[in-house]
């Protein structure tokens, strides 16, 4: 039966070909958050190995590749379609263009992958394919996280955050490392029709994975008990429509909605209040009146970490602004802020603006004509009453390895968010799951807050301790889990552990039809 499939496969030429790979891509997404079904890499993966080597050359394995990307991105990614749709007069028409933009562009990387591939892995056997296949892939994935900028959202890797036993890999060599495991195991079957073992010893390895993961939470202290003494932390989430979020007469009612919420009573009352991004729509650093109103949901003692948007003083002559966090104390005094420094492309600033703005007349689709600056990078802030953290705006927990500053260690991580812009979608599920990858990862909590989207807290092991539901209008109250007790070997060596892995991964499988001669 599985050599009947593969020659059936392999056989197919001309739109039959491509049509499939797009197909096997869109398969590939289910395997993603918020569905989880894992088990679809193998009919994606295994078919598109089996497309990648029947080609003529690169050229047509590249093509398969290409098909491939852009059926996963236009299935993983078609939320981004709906921020395009909170102003519809202005920017609904691009909807269907952006993804389709956005999908062609990153399908690249996959047709790069499946170039490589075929290139280093044409004269291997079935098995040393698989690897060389599984090495580019990895490789390709850590160059999409930092070239242009980088882009590194829904990695394969990322599939098993909804599993604790497994996303504990992480803890050694990073949501990478994991996309290198899964893509060999998913991809391994493509050797079915000539040899069982291959298969065999794949899945045994990812069954001692999951055991090494089972056997690291069973030495962890339960959820919820390991947390910094006297620090109790309050996450607002009140649900704003982003069609109303900036509105002029709208803005006053939100600060003051938050605020209510903020103030909500409760038997263990909260030290410090924590605000999503924007969620403060004014230049508080400027304004005091919004400023007090902000200051006014402060805890006695304590602080209101909020995002907001900030400018360059009056007295400076270039006008610039950031997507910002402050935190004000209950007098109204801003004692700590951190400026956004990975901007959204198209949301935050216009790349090549002299051209896309002047030209073709495009801008960025947040409030506002100018574009926001670049903040100077990773920062440790230090607030009073809390254990040093690392601030991120936004997607910025999506980069692996660059979510702090290691010659500043913070304890915990903070990220403001707001996923209201992508409507009830597949985006905040996906997001949430970057965030539990970097608590793992880096062995340190993340506080996740958001306009909406998935509030919550996550401890270092990637457990959740207290969540907020996408479109939940409310507030979490919860301890902050302290950072685990030693770095991971991910914290020391980032990654390029994983790298070097799909290197050697790689350099095997090319060679293992020599071993044969």
């Amino acid at each position: 039966m599985i050599k009947g499939l593969e020659a059936s496969i392999m056989g197919l030429t001309g739109w039959r070909r491509y049509l499939l790979a797009l197909g096997l891509g869109v398969v590939a997404v289910g395997a993603l958050a918020p569905i989880y079904m894992i088990v679809l890499f193998v009919p994606a993966f295994t078919g598109l190995v089996w497309l990648i080597f029947s080609g003529s050359g690169w050229r047509s394995a590249a093509a398969a590749g290409w098909w491939f990307g852009l059926g996963y991105f236009i299935a993983g990614l078609y939320w981004i379609g709906n921020a395009l749709l909170v102003d519809a007069e202005r920017f609904g028409f691009m909807a269907p263009f952006a993804v389709l933009g956005l999908a062609a562009a990153l399908a690249f990387f996959t047709a790069l992958a499946a170039g490589l591939a075929w290139r280093f892995g044409r004269d291997a056997s079935g098995v040393g394919r698989v690897l060389v296949f599984a090495a580019a892939w990895v490789l390709v994935e850590w160059l999409r996280g930092w070239v242009f900028t980088g882009f590194p959202w829904n990695l394969v890797g990322s599939a098993w955050a909804g599993f604790d036993a497994m996303v504990q890999g992480a803890s050694i060599a990073g949501v990478y490392g994991l996309s290198l495991l899964t893509v060999v195991v998913a991809a391994m079957p493509s050797t079915l029709g000539g040899c069982r073992r291959p298969t065999v010893i794949a899945c045994t390895i990812l069954a001692v994975v999951w055991a090494g993961g089972m056997l690291r939470l069973s030495a962890a202290p339960a959820i919820g008990t390991d947390m910094v003494a006297g620090v109790g932390l309050r996450l607002v989430q009140p649900n704003i429509d982003q069609k109303l979020k900036w509105r002029q007469n709208q803005r006053p009612k939100n600060i003051e909605e938050q605020a209510r919420l903020s103030r909500t009573p409760s038997d263990q009352p909260p030290t410090h209040i924590f605000w999503a991004e924007t969620a403060a729509t004014y230049f508080i650093a400027r304004d005091r009146a919004s400023r007090l109103a902000v200051a006014a949901a402060a805890p006695r003692g304590g602080l209101v970490i909020t995002g907001a948007p900030r400018t360059t003083p009056e007295a400076e002559n270039i006008y610039r602004i950031w997507n910002s966090l402050h935190a004000v104390d209950g007098a109204g005094a801003i004692v700590g802020t951190y400026d956004k420094h990975h901007l959204v492309p198209f949301g935050e600033y216009l790349p090549l603006r002299n051209i896309l703005g002047r030209i073709f007349g495009l801008s960025k689709i947040t409030a506002g004509t100018s574009d926001f600056s670049p903040g100077p990078g990773p920062q440790t802030l230090r607030l009073k009453g809390l254990p040093p953290v690392s601030p991120l705006i936004c997607y910025e927990i999506i980069f692996p390895g660059a979510v702090l500053d290691a010659r500043d260690r913070p304890e915990w991580l903070l990220n403001l968010t707001n996923d209201g812009w992508y409507g009830n979608s597949s985006g905040p599920y996906q997001h949430f799951d970057a965030a539990r990858l970097r608590a793992v990862e880096e062995g340190l909590p993340v506080v996740r807050v958001a306009n909406t989207g998935i509030s919550g807290v996550i401890d270092g092991y990637g457990r959740t301790v207290a969540r907020l539901a996408l479109g939940e209008k409310g507030i979490v109250d919860s301890g902050l889990p302290r950072p685990l007790a030693a770095m991971t070997v991910y914290a020391r060596t980032g990654n390029w552990l994983a790298v070097l892995l799909a290197l050697m991964m790689g350099a095997l499988g090319a060679l293992l039809w020599r071993v044969r001669q």
